[in-house]
């Protein structure tokens, strides 16, 4: 499996959300997702669902968007994440490739469109959706994603494209023979996330709390903040025996050793931009200062994440 320190692949992650390309006006609001995917870059026309096998009965689908985990066995098909309505075919022939029917579960793991938009599709043909509740209450109401570079409200979902199983801090499904197990650890990427662990297989898809493909992006703006992202992924690795199958949000499947560098990569910047803020520099300032320099090599450039520097020092700030 790929690692973390793999630079040359980590830059030709183009489904990644690092390679948004700025609107005219960064302040402008978009509405239309379209418009927000011609950024990206992401034509899902023409994109391909491809499938990795990490273990008896659990794939892991990539297309353009969030990694889809894939539970197949004699209970039927539980999925983690769905990226887009436009993918819901291709999506579902990958599953019957790997042997499995109809989507009987669609668990997100957070609101955003990337990662639940396919609610949309899924939903309304009779897959049982679940959610943490702070992002359930997000797909109802809608909100506004400020990716740094762009800002894009999404709207609140339909009745039939939310989830209608939610819950507050743990769940458990007995699935495929073997207990799925969700946990919330409090507000991290988002104020909603899910770590999703498939316990048979001593595996755990991650959503956007662990990013795979560079620098992760923090909904500063909706909850999130380094130190949850921090305590969360701490709370995950504890979960978890050596050798774990750990899914990104984005980015190869890895293990837990990746995500412990991952962690120390996360205090590490955490640190710098606190002294950075302790020291008087204003936002502009602790941007240019370049804390994650020396650590580009292998996550960067941070020039091109979406604003990884702007939402520590954004998230330290606002808790102060």
């Amino acid at each position: 499996m790929a690692t973390q320190e793999d630079p040359v692949k980590l830059r030709v992650i183009a489904l990644s959300l690092l390679l948004l390309a700025a609107p005219a006006h960064a302040d402008d609001v978009i509405t239309d997702l379209d418009v927000l995917l011609q950024n990206f870059g992401w034509d899902l026309d023409a994109t391909e669902i491809t499938s990795e096998t990490v273990a008896q009965g659990l794939h892991v689908l990539f297309g353009a968007g969030g990694n889809i985990a894939v539970s197949i066995g004699d209970d039927g098909v539980l999925i983690v994440d769905d990226q887009f309505p436009a993918l819901q075919q291709k999506i579902e022939r990958a599953i019957g490739g790997l042997g499995g029917g109809r989507v009987d579960f669609a668990i997100n793991t957070h609101w955003h469109f990337d990662h639940a938009e396919g609610n949309l599709g899924f939903g309304p043909a009779g897959t049982i959706l679940i959610a943490q509740s702070e992002s359930g209450e997000k797909m109802a109401t809608g909100g506004l994603v400020n990716l740094v570079t762009a800002r894009y409200q999404q709207p609140a979902y339909p009745e039939n494209a939310r989830p209608t199983v939610t819950y507050d801090e743990q769940m458990k499904l007995h699935f495929n023979g073997g207990e799925i197990e969700l946990l919330h650890d409090g507000p991290a990427h988002t104020a909603g996330d899910t770590a999703v662990f498939f316990r048979a297989h001593n595996a755990v898809h991650l959503g956007d709390v662990f990013n795979n493909s560079g620098y992760p992006f923090i909904d500063a703006d909706s909850g999130g903040g380094i130190d949850g992202m921090i305590s969360f992924c701490k709370a995950v690795l504890a979960e978890l025996r050596p050798d774990a199958i750990v899914i990104p949000g984005h980015g190869p499947v890895t293990d837990d050793a990746a995500l412990r560098r991952y962690i120390e990569m996360l205090e590490t910047v955490r640190g710098r931009v606190a002294k950075l803020i302790a020291d008087g520099k204003t936002l502009k300032e602790a941007v240019a200062a370049k804390p994650t320099a020396d650590l580009d090599a292998v996550y960067g450039p941070e020039s091109e994440s979406l604003g990884f520097v702007n939402r520590v020092y954004t998230s330290l700030t606002r808790d102060q």
